[in-house]
């Protein structure tokens, strides 16, 4: 019998905290750069890089959160039936938790015991573990540690099921998920259909990713006899095409078993011949976790944290020691930088199976790569054939539509707000199975909804926090008609139309906005974002009065952000203005002098100024959001250490003792972020 019950889940962690009320505009450069070796094919360099640069907007960045642990209480969703029990968080962008295969009562998926924020997805916040659901723009997806709308569906057996859903921002998308577990079957069924609703093509982005226990004995397999590896070449990285398993960035080693990589490595399974695409983790014993698709979801990732002391850290930093996990992961291209068009009014879905897989372990450890990967997916064909899948994605298509009977969690009022908007434009809905309630309109959609209907936004107080986002085109054509009506042309309407120029590149117009709005009233929003363009024209000088315009502007408030303290001091930091940084920094009030990014430019202008002392106070603390891959506090240890050392000995301070201090003075491991454990 099939169940789905609400209950909670206790576990220690940290608040994601207030989100940073600053805009973040998106990269200039859209494609990212990305090389290609000679042996990846031409048909796999198709829109390489295409659309993959930095964006955010509307979403604001999620940086507040600390390593200050004390009990955090999620609504928890359950779905079980007698084979399997699926635990769901839809808070926290609807992550499957916890996935129990009952019989053996084993959990199937890397099950963190913390909740620990950090600095890895797109608008900053994540967590590891359990499987992620990413859609959109490269990277950890908008929504992971925000609440996404959860309710209850019903199965083609009459059983109960869940859809998670929601309206993405960024893309004008429509998303959701259909989760079944009907009676007899031994996988969870994931349906997603993604909708593009908008009369023009989007770059769209999928990839579910799935965190596995981590085992020197744990191999992971898909059927692809090539994988797209990230080689070195001319001291670049460069994406090529090779032959499973051995890989080149490992100087051949089999890049299937995770501890045979040592540093932090990833590697795209090219699965697009496969009727049934799938990735499995199986142990020694042959054991462990499998995931299957429909053709759509055609490719496949195993991400490693590598075996150095930064990857060991990391692995430990996103939850405490002896938590190793690895990722395997299902996408819709055959990298993660890859773009893909989606059509305009284009509708694409796809079905994941998710479960336990027991093979044979002498074929599944084979070093005959093609033998061991055949002989797995003739296991789990046994279990679940393509045709099978087929079969019940056809069912599940079939139920799409139908609409919730039960909502346990509220997501954002965006999509209601959209619903709306779409409606007074006689555009096309919503899909009719997303209910947005209009309850969801109350908070910040509700400035919003005033334009749209009353064309104008609300008047709004300068010293407070400018509020949510907006950048759709629509919207945009709306603030400017707006300007014209009586009472529209304020100064918060010019700060978000220049916000929407700025958005998409249009410097000028965002920067003629901004000015307008500090000629009706000054305000530390207008001013900073004319320093951040001021920035991107490389005029220094201009960016650092624009700055402290903001600040003292915002210093007026009660609280003053400290997102924009750390913008200023790291402009004054990147332009070699040490002492002029921390005069700004001495001059913070205490609460934001604490802000963990504050202490680290803090230690980067104590050491430009020869303050060791200080730079050994900054090191000393815990930092919860540094970023993959970011060195910065190892780089301000290595460093110190070469100073301290020249200072003790007597020796010169130049590259060979920097050299040897790398060496021979390994950081702490409480601040080793690095990928990589070259010196």
């Amino acid at each position: 019998m099939t169940e789905l019950t609400l209950q909670t889940l206790v576990l220690p962690g940290a608040e994601i905290g207030p989100e940073n009320p600053l805009p973040f505009f998106r990269d200039p450069i859209e494609n990212l750069p990305v090389s290609a070796l000679e042996s990846l094919p031409e048909a796999k360099r198709a829109h390489l890089g295409w659309q993959t640069g930095f964006r955010v907007l509307p979403y604001r960045m999620q940086d507040g959160y600390t390593r200050e642990r004390a009990p955090q209480t999620f609504r928890a969703l359950v779905l079980e039936n007698e084979y399997l029990r699926a635990t769901f968080l839809p808070e926290v962008g609807g992550r499957l938790y916890s996935l129990v295969w009952k019989p053996l009562e084993r959990e199937l998926l890397h099950c963190n015991p913390v909740f620990q924020p950090a600095n890895l997805a797109i608008r900053n916040a994540w967590f590891s573990g359990g499987i992620e659901w990413n859609i959109g723009q490269f990277g950890h997806t908008f929504s992971t540690c925000s609440p996404v709308y959860a309710a209850r569906i019903r199965g083609g057996q009459g059983e109960p099921g869940l859809r998670i859903y929601e309206y993405e921002r960024a893309k004008g998308l429509f998303w959701q998920i259909d989760f079944y577990l009907p009676e007899g079957l031994p996988f969870l069924l994931a349906y997603t259909r993604a909708v593009n609703p908008c009369d023009a093509p989007v770059s769209m982005y999928w990839w579910t990713n799935i965190a596995v226990n981590e085992g020197k004995d744990v191999r992971v397999l898909a059927p692809a006899p090539e994988a797209i590896y990230l080689g070195v070449e001319q001291g670049e990285h460069a994406f090529g095409l090779t032959q499973m398993p051995g890989l080149p960035s490992l100087n051949g080693a089999d890049g299937t078993y995770a501890l045979n990589s040592s540093f932090a490595n990833e590697f795209f399974f090219q699965c697009e011949h496969s009727p049934m695409p799938w990735e499995a983790a199986l142990d020694g014993r042959g054991e462990g976790f499998v995931e299957a698709s429909t053709p759509r979801l055609a490719y496949r990732k195993l991400f490693v944290w590598g075996s150095h002391p930064g990857g060991r850290h990391w692995q430990e930093f996103l939850s405490q020691p002896g938590q190793a996990y690895l990722e395997i992961q299902g996408g819709l291209a055959p990298t993660q930088v890859h773009g893909l068009p989606m059509p305009a009014r284009a509708v694409w879905d796809w079905t994941q199976a998710f479960g336990f897989l027991c093979a044979d372990p002498e074929t599944v450890h084979a070093p005959d790569w093609n033998l061991a990967w055949r002989e797995t997916e003739a296991a789990l064909h046994e279990r679940l054939s393509p045709a099978q899948l087929n079969e019940l994605e056809q069912a599940c298509r079939a139920r799409a539509d139908q609409a919730p009977e039960e909502l346990y969690v509220h997501g954002a009022g965006w999509g209601a707000l959209e619903a709306r908007r779409r409606a007074a434009a006689a555009q096309l809905p919503a899909p009719a199975g997303l209910a947005f309630p209009a309850s969801g309109l109350d908070g910040e959609p509700r400035k919003w909804l005033a334009l749209l209907e009353r064309g104008a936004l609300p008047a709004q107080d300068a010293l407070a926090l400018p509020g949510e986002w907006m950048v759709q085109p629509e919207w945009e054509a709306l603030l400017e008609a707006s300007l014209a009506a009586p009472g529209g042309r304020t100064w918060n309407a010019l700060l978000h139309l220049g916000v929407m120029r700025m958005e998409r590149f249009d410097l000028d117009g965002a920067e003629a906005a901004w000015l307008d709005s500090i000629r009706l009233q000054p305000s530390a929003w207008a001013y900073r974002n004319l320093a951040v363009l001021a920035l991107r024209r490389k005029q220094v000088e201009r960016s650092r009065e624009y700055y402290e315009k903001a600040w003292a502007l915002a210093e007026r408030s009660d609280a003053p952000p400290a997102g924009l303290a750390v913008e200023y001091l790291a402009m004054l930091q990147e332009t070699g203005q040490a002492a002029r940084g921390m005069q700004v920094y001495n001059a913070l009030p205490a609460a934001v002098q604490r802000n963990q990014r504050v202490q680290i430019l803090r230690g980067q202008f104590a050491l430009a100024l020869d303050d060791l002392d200080a730079v050994e106070q900054v090191l000393a603390i815990e930092y919860a959001g540094v970023r993959e891959g970011e060195t910065v506090l190892s780089d301000l240890w290595f460093e110190l250490q070469a100073r301290k050392t020249a200072r003790q000995s007597g020796r010169a301070l130049d590259e060979d003792l920097r050299r040897a201090v790398r060496k021979t003075c390994p950081p702490p491991s409480r601040i080793d972020f690095r990928s990589f454990n070259e010196a």
